[in-house]
């Protein structure tokens, strides 16, 4: 009640005579894809209601350090994006996206994201917000310090996941995987505590991986999604034109940056080559291999699935 209490005095220092301003927090740096995307829905926002609206977006997690759907639940914050496979309180349905190896291009991953989109929508609503837009990383790849040209090789390697079903994968590989906030990645790399990573060549570019691994294997692992959601009490509140105007702007970011997706990996494949790094593909020995690891994480995930979700990859695979 207490919460409740706060967050309507929020809304109501939010709000003068129709008009709203929100605070969004953009998990990564300034420079990052979806933090870009996230800042160009914000001024799409601002023009289609006429000014009605400003969104502020605030980068490198600023507002949020812990779980990103409690902090719009309880208001802490109006909006936020959050990786989904890694946010706690998700359920298994959060998981879909970073299954590995079930989708095998960005055209599958989006087929698959509108199969799973009433899913996510509906456990949003459960935590008392709403789903506005999501898009894919691009696709997560094996960064090392050595080659990896079959399962063989993954043999005694200390990996960074980021998610159960990435560290049940690696492990199931022959691997050791390590949880580690993404903040410690690149220190944990220089000290060796982990000698590798699962996560996308655009992490890649961030982390400056060059500086600390030589090699990296595009097996594409899989392509999970980033989304955007707003506190539902703040979405209440703006009226019918305000919801309709940032609809539009969501479906317009989410079109944009699922094509632009496409382009950043391949800018940050070509800077990864550029300072020193070994880019190659997954030779046919080892996707074969890490095919069957993911038939078996996939048959141990649909087990105990609801018929929602079993009812996904049953259309997904027509």
């Amino acid at each position: 009640m207490f919460k409740k209490s706060l967050l309507i005095v929020s809304l109501a220092s939010a709000m003068f005579a129709g008009d709203m301003k929100m605070d969004l927090n953009a998990k990564y740096s300034e420079s990052n894809f979806h933090t870009q995307g996230a800042k160009k829905f914000a001024t799409l926002v601002k023009e289609y209601t006429n000014g009605s609206i400003k969104i502020t977006v605030h980068s490198g997690s600023a507002l949020i350090k812990g779980n990103p759907l409690k902090a719009v639940k309880d208001g802490t914050v109006a909006m936020t994006d959050m990786f989904i496979p890694f946010t706690s309180g998700g359920g298994k349905v959060f998981g879909i996206s970073a299954l590995p190896f079930i989708a095998n291009s960005y055209e599958d991953a989006y087929k698959l994201y509108q199969l799973s989109k009433k899913s996510y929508e509906k456990t949003a609503r459960k935590w008392n917000q709403k789903l506005l837009y999501s898009v894919t990383w691009p696709a997560s790849g094996f960064y090392s310090k050595n080659e990896i040209n079959s399962i063989d090789d993954f043999k005694g390697v200390k990996t960074r996941t980021y998610d159960k079903n990435s560290a049940s994968f690696v492990n199931l590989a022959g691997g050791n995987a390590v949880a580690l906030p993404w903040g410690e990645v690149y220190s944990s790399l220089r000290t060796g505590m982990v000698d590798s990573v699962v996560t996308s060549s655009s992490s890649g570019k961030d982390g400056k991986f060059w500086e600390v691994l030589g090699n990296y294997t595009k097996i594409n692992y899989a392509y999970p999604l980033q989304a955007v959601t707003i506190n539902l009490d703040y979405w209440n509140a703006l009226d019918k034109n305000q919801q309709k105007a940032m609809l539009k702007a969501a479906k317009e970011i989410e079109k944009a940056q699922w094509e632009a997706v496409k382009i950043e990996d391949e800018t940050s494949l070509e800077l990864l080559r550029k300072n020193g790094m070994k880019v190659k593909e997954a030779s046919p020995e080892l996707k074969k291999e890490l095919d069957e690891i993911a038939l078996k994480l996939l048959t141990e995930y649909l087990d105990d699935a609801n018929k929602d979700i079993k009812k996904i990859f049953k259309e997904y695979r027509k």
